[in-house]
């Protein structure tokens, strides 16, 4: 399942259609770096196509992650206000919606639902992130990759749509 539905699916449409006003589109060539390891970022991204490796240094070397089409990257930073620590190095021409730390921190503190949904979406995202994590390292239980809570499933129907939503806003551009 894609990451960025446990995001979506826990805004409303009137948090959504704000992130696509107030976000913008980037266009990468392979080898371009959307994160540098130890380098402070201001946004939160979402990759809408093409592919990007999570490196251990600012380099090919030690990729410990793939990421594609629907993840969503920068959220422990965001979260955190600390440096990253890994490296995001695009491997495929890849499309990313950007939104600034500054524009997401100017609506948290201006709107408390949307600040409650936000924080409890990334909650779920990392939640799901790190089960996935214990699983690929042996230590969870395979039969429960991608398994879904019920509460979780009723935001994810509607995000699929949202995400539909965001790909059609920044693919025209």
């Amino acid at each position: 399942m894609k990451r960025v539905l446990y995001f979506l699916g826990h805004l409303n449409d009137r948090d959504v259609e704000w992130m696509l006003q107030n976000g913008n589109k980037l266009m990468l060539e392979t080898g371009d770096r959307l994160i540098n390891k130890g380098q402070a970022i201001d946004s939160l991204y979402i990759v809408l196509s093409g592919q990007l490796a999570v490196c251990a240094n600012n380099n090919f070397n030690e990729c410990i992650a793939k990421l594609e089409s629907g993840e969503v990257v920068g959220e422990m930073s965001f979260l955190e206000s600390t440096p990253p620590s890994v490296s995001v190095i695009v491997t495929a021409p890849s499309v990313i919606y950007q939104i600034s730390r500054e524009k997401i921190n100017l609506r948290l503190l201006t709107n408390s639902e949307f600040r409650a949904n936000f924080y409890y979406a990334l909650a779920l995202f990392l939640s799901n992130r790190l089960r996935k994590t214990t699983d690929q390292l042996g230590f969870g239980n395979p039969d429960d990759e991608d398994l879904v809570d019920a509460n979780v499933l009723d935001g994810v129907a509607q995000a699929g749509s949202r995400f539909v939503k965001l790909l059609h806003r920044f693919s025209e551009v």
